[in-house]
């Protein structure tokens, strides 16, 4: 046995001794990513790297003891070690922990659909993600308050969300509330006006229902910029919660210091401990979660779905909402229409959420794909032509813009030489019933708008 295969063996044999320790969560983010980088056995020191300066902190502080006794246990007694991080280029996971997910309580306001299961890490939201977990093994320990910033539909309701049902799962004695901002300000204006229409201390039993809770994630918090009085009683929601030694997650839009029409003492409270940003997933992390959707729902990935996917990936690259919204659409309006998943299929699903422009769709380079298709210039079918090797493309090309692009029947015909519209509409519904009954013209238009798209 080698020694590089001895030390792998070993390790190993290190994890499993550690995983019935641990929670699956803390195994899966902070020890399954560690690596061997070398071991120095004069001096029995074991040298570990991992792909993030938030474990490498973590795992000195918090679990030093437990990954040292271990060591010693497997290496033997006058082993130690030294983590240090180390840039990894690893592909996006998702993680998968947990095995059942939470059931969903009204009084939580969570969604049962949001847990680190089924969150992608990618190097868009590693940070902010390993600090979510964290927060959630061990509230009102490490990172208080929990401030997390990022574009609509990023990910940070799913974070806040998978650490209120991680907190329920493994601290069943706290109190765990969720409530977006709006909510918030709804519930405290509800409770003033019947304060005031009853005479009844409502305001009393607000501030009993936030200030009386373990652990208070909310949502959005920019939604009080402007409301003053709002403020000031988060303010001092925020105060009775923090000396009481309570966990506190918030989420917003911007970085605390960006949120200028929100009171100077409660942007400073936003900045006292953790704040994460998260941003736009990368292209490999977009593919990822439209890989780990499909799996969710029991979708199979053959070639077609894959491309369908990366065309997805390529087109929506600001929002993880409208990029699981759009597979989502498609997926749906296949099941309806009982139509095969396949480029051509995701164009026209599509259509309004992306433009002809974003698949390279003009008449020009419709015209032009279809020309070098059939061998001859675009010259050829914009001119009067009227042999069949001519013609056939000409229509073939007429059809194409038609379904490929939201251009009017008299703009098509200017773009073949400034033919009538007539004579557009006569092409279109041509080489639709050729389509019907012509199994190789369908072919050929199925080939051509593969190409048109870019795929």
């Amino acid at each position: 046995m080698t020694e590089i295969t001895d030390l792998k063996e070993k390790w190993h044999q290190v994890l499993q001794l550690l995983e019935p320790e641990l929670t699956e969560i803390s195994f899966s983010t902070w020890f399954q990513p560690i690596r061997v980088k070398s071991i120095d056995k004069d001096a029995g020191l074991i040298y570990l790297t991992i792909d993030n300066h938030m474990a490498v902190d973590l795992i000195r502080d918090r679990y030093r003891s437990i990954l040292e006794n271990t060591i010693k246990h497997v290496y033997g007694s006058r082993f130690s070690f030294i983590i240090e991080f180390q840039e990894d280029q690893e592909e996006p996971v998702v993680n998968n922990v947990g095995d059942k997910e939470p059931e969903f309580k009204d009084e939580y306001y969570l969604n049962p659909r949001y847990n680190f299961k089924n969150f992608v890490v990618g190097n868009n939201n590693k940070f902010a993600h390993a600090a979510a977990v964290a927060v959630a093994e061990a509230p009102s320990e490490a990172y208080n308050p929990f401030f997390i910033y990022g574009g609509s539909g990023l990910g940070k309701t799913h974070l806040m969300h998978a650490i209120g049902h991680h907190i329920l799962k493994t601290r069943k004695n706290l109190k765990v509330l969720y409530v977006s901002s709006e909510m918030f300000v709804n519930e405290m204006v509800s409770a003033l006006r019947k304060n005031e229409l009853r005479n009844e201390n409502n305001m009393g039993e607000f501030r009993k229902k936030y200030r009386e809770i373990d652990v208070l994630l909310i949502d959005d918090i920019q939604f009080l910029e402007n409301k003053t009085s709002i403020q000031e009683e988060f303010f001092n929601t925020f105060n009775t919660l923090y000396s009481l030694n309570k966990q506190i997650i918030i989420s917003s839009d911007r970085p605390p210091n960006k949120l200028i029409n929100i009171d100077e003492r409660l942007r400073s409270r936003f900045q006292w401990n953790l704040v994460a940003d998260i941003i736009p997933p990368d292209y490999e992390t977009r593919i990822a979660i439209l890989i780990n959707r499909a799996e969710l729902d029991n979708i199979e990935i053959d070639e077609d779905m894959n491309d369908v996917i990366n065309l997805i990936a390529e087109k929506i690259q600001e929002n993880v909402r409208e990029l699981e919204g759009a597979f989502t659409r498609i997926i749906s309006f296949s099941k309806l229409m009982n139509e095969k998943i396949n480029i051509p299929f995701a164009r026209k699903v599509l259509k309004d959420i992306l433009s002809a422009s974003d698949f390279n769709v003009t008449p020009e380079n419709i015209k032009k794909k279809v020309c070098k298709y059939f061998n001859i210039k675009v010259t050829d079918i914009e001119s009067a032509k009227r042999a069949r090797q001519f013609a056939f493309p000409r229509q073939i090309a007429m059809y194409l813009c038609r379904e490929m692009t939201e251009l009017s029947l008299p703009k098509i015909g200017d773009c073949f030489g400034g033919r009538d519209h007539s004579t557009v509409l006569h092409a279109y519904e041509k080489i639709s019933k050729d389509i019907a009954v012509n199994d190789s013209v369908k072919e050929i238009i199925e080939t051509l708008e593969n190409d048109i798209s870019g795929k």
